[in-house]
């Protein structure tokens, strides 16, 4: 096998760029002795191949759902072995994987799925140290993004709860086969000193998607479905909108709608 041939279907962009491609794979930083690093969509490998570069430093696991991908990194890098993985990314335990051993997660992401790739990661923010994609530019500056940005929403509250957020650089369409229709964007993602935030987790999640379901509304408004009455939303910040809240203002919120909850 001399190529794969992109699936549309899959949201493959095999890049094409080799310097681009050495780039991503310098942005890993390798946080809190993180030694294992997984690579989400290897498809040809132009990634793999400078990951496999720095053995000395970390082991590289690929994980990859086109089989005929996989067949391909089977003949061109037998230096994986029994590293490459023929499974879907988001329908994996991480901590099975790995032993709950500290990880770095990399890649050119599907644009189809970044958003969930992205929510796979929080759902295992105790392990995934470190993360570094390539994804659609708007996505990137949307999770990038601080309160009063346009952008700013719930991946943005909730990754950056629980992650330090790098925009790195911008790459254009023409480094990839086939060309997307949009720009693209390098982020890296590195786990905070946050390890529990000081309120409900759960409900924490549950508040900020509440909040942002109907983003022009203030969130007096958007928290009634949450069993907030009026008379326990007089403070000022029920007068705002959810983009103009912080991270902190979000876990106060929880904090607030928990107490409700628990006065029943």
């Amino acid at each position: 096998m001399e190529r794969v041939t992109p699936k549309k279907h899959l949201g493959q962009h095999f890049l094409a760029d080799l310097n681009i491609s050495r780039d991503i794979a310098e942005s890993l930083r390798l946080p809190d002795g993180v030694r294992h690093v997984l690579e989400v969509g290897p498809g040809m490998g132009v990634l793999t191949q400078f990951l496999l570069e720095r053995q000395d430093a970390y082991e590289t696991t690929v994980i990859e759902i086109d089989r005929d991908s996989v067949a391909y990194l089977k003949v061109h890098f037998p230096a994986l072995q029994d590293r490459i993985l023929s499974a879907d990314f988001l329908k994996q335990d991480l901590g099975k994987l790995f032993d709950n051993a500290p990880l770095a997660v990399i890649g050119n992401f599907p644009y189809n799925i970044s958003t969930q790739i992205y929510f796979k990661v929080l759902e295992h923010r105790q392990q995934v140290r470190e993360c570094v994609g390539m994804i659609q530019k708007e996505v990137a500056e949307r999770i990038a993004a601080g309160p009063g940005s346009k952008v700013y929403g719930i991946l943005s509250v909730l990754v950056q709860a629980f992650y330090d957020t790098e925009y790195l650089f911008t790459v254009p369409p023409h480094v990839f086969v086939p060309p997307p229709k949009v720009q693209s964007a390098v982020l890296r993602l590195t786990r905070n000193r946050v390890e529990r935030l000081d309120c409900d987790e759960k409900l924490f999640f549950q508040v900020v998607k509440q909040a942002f379901s109907t983003r022009r509304k203030t969130l007096r408004n958007c928290l009634k479905p949450l069993g907030m009455p009026a008379e326990a939303m007089t403070e000022p910040l029920f007068d705002k909108r959810a983009e103009q809240l912080s991270v902190q203002d979000f876990i106060g919120l929880t904090q607030q709608v928990a107490a409700h909850r628990k006065q029943g």
